[in-house]
């Protein structure tokens, strides 16, 4: 993806303090382990590189308006790339959900002792937000919100940053638990589903290609909705940019705000920094 990189901690504190200069309103968090294993433990290692990133973004004053949220998934962590842990026999494989609620659950723990100001689960096991809040609640962290991906698609906009982060499945696919695109009536049930498991917020990914869902959301729940225009949309746009099809800063915008017409009261992009710099 154009303009967006894989950072060492060092690098990630001084984009991060480029962020806080610009006006930006937080970061979302996401980290590529040295190594991957099939129950994912550099996701809840105390020393993993989020919990060090948060760690090291947290000591530094220059950062106190951010909002650093961490991403709670276990697939940058697996060796085979989905989001939970995998029953496999022979060809045949299955998510186990429950055990794998129970790792998701741990490591949001983990992210919010390192500092994590808001944890967000992004994995789609069913059950996780009411199990992650019932862990922090149980660890004395009544105070961290759960922004919950309640709505998120199974879809072909991720395949740039699963490239970039090298978690895409090595076999099978996700749609056993990320949701039909087809399907806006479960989609609805989901983020029903989670704010009664407690989530406090919730975030609809992608945003562009699901601008309906976004709306319908905002108008049936009252609870902070976020969308997340995610690197395929972002990808194809810079693609246009660079073949001269399309002007960059009108469409930049014009891509933001159709996000926020729909209802969106805040959005995670890879345009952050630019849409900033011309917004400032």
């Amino acid at each position: 993806m154009p303009a967006v990189f894989n950072l060492s901690i060092d690098e990630a504190v001084k984009e991060a303090e480029s962020a806080a200069s610009l006006g930006i309103g937080g970061l979302l968090l996401f980290g590529l382990p040295l190594e991957k294993d099939e129950q994912a433990s550099g996701a809840w290692a105390e020393d993993g590189i989020v919990q060090t990133a948060l760690t090291e973004l947290k000591r530094n004053r220059k950062l106190d308006s951010l909002v650093l949220i961490a991403d709670v998934c276990l697939c940058e962590y697996t060796s085979h790339g989905h989001c939970g842990l995998v029953a496999r026999d022979g060809d045949h494989y299955e998510i186990e959900n429950d055990s794998s609620v129970e790792l998701i659950a741990k490591t949001a723990v983990s992210l919010a002792a390192a500092g994590a100001d808001i944890v967000a689960p992004s994995d789609m096991m069913d059950g996780r937000v009411a199990a992650i809040r019932g862990a922090l609640d149980g660890g004395g962290r009544q105070q961290i919100p759960v922004l919950s991906y309640a709505s998120k698609f199974a879809s072909a906009f991720y395949g740039p940053f699963r490239e970039a982060a090298d978690s895409a499945p090595q076999f099978g696919d996700r749609r056993s638990y990320q949701m039909d695109g087809a399907n806006m009536r479960e989609a609805m049930r989901e983020i029903e589903q989670d704010i009664a498991e407690g989530a406090d917020m919730v975030l609809m990914k992608p945003a562009m290609p699901y601008l309906d869902v976004i709306r319908a959301a905002r108008e049936r729940y009252d609870v902070p909705i976020g969308a997340y225009q995610v690197s395929g949309e972002y990808s194809m746009l810079q693609a246009a940019f660079q073949k001269g099809w399309l002007e960059p800063e009108r469409a930049m915008i014009e891509s933001l705000v159709s996000i926020r017409r729909a209802g969106a009261d805040f959005i995670v992009t890879y345009f952050a920094k630019a849409a900033a710099k011309l917004l400032g």
